[in-house]
């Protein structure tokens, strides 16, 4: 009502601003942050694991410690549902849906995404090589964790950026003209 009042005022309607397909954006952006995040969560846990079933044949008791990438890269996926969940908060079926946040819930699912893809790649490749090198010479453990978190972090800061973006207020859509 409130949004209506304020758009008839300004000489704009309702269907300027809150087209009929602007819902079917924010659906992407839920879908790019899932799909994205898991294809780099799986990759990760696939890479990762090809390195520690090949350092597990020649020393079987380093298995356990060695699992640290897979669980990193499974953190990823749940990025991905966080923002997935948040952006499904801001679809709304009835008029209120504006192509602005519609936008804004695209860019934040394909910025999660896309970085946890990424992230996801890194840790996969740091995992394979990192258990491997480990189980040649224990005291690189240490620095192989730390480059994991190093990579972790990619993902973390594409949902760092993607809350913002869902948070992002678009009531006048940035181009109301007041005078």
């Amino acid at each position: 009502m409130l949004l209506s009042l304020l758009l008839s005022l300004v000489g704009r309607t309702i269907n300027d601003i809150c087209p009929a397909y602007a819902p079917f954006f924010g659906a992407m952006g839920v879908t790019a942050s899932l799909v994205f995040t898991v294809v780099g969560a799986a990759y990760g846990t696939a890479k990762a694991s090809v390195g520690i079933s090949s350092m597990g044949v020649m020393k079987p008791e380093l298995v356990m410690k060695a699992i640290i990438p897979v669980i990193f890269a499974g953190v990823i996926g749940i990025y991905g549902l966080i923002v997935c969940v948040i952006v499904l908060g801001n679809i709304k079926p009835d008029a209120n849906y504006t192509l602005m946040r519609a936008f804004l819930d695209l860019g934040s699912g394909l910025t999660v995404g896309l970085s946890g893809m990424a992230a996801g790649m890194a840790i996969g490749i740091v995992g394979d090589s990192g258990v491997r090198a480990t189980a040649q010479q224990p005291r690189l453990y240490i620095a192989m964790v730390l480059i994991l978190i190093f990579s972790e972090a990619l993902a973390l800061y594409g949902l760092i950026v993607a809350i913002l973006l869902t948070g992002k207020n678009d009531l006048f859509c940035g181009e109301v003209d007041w005078f």
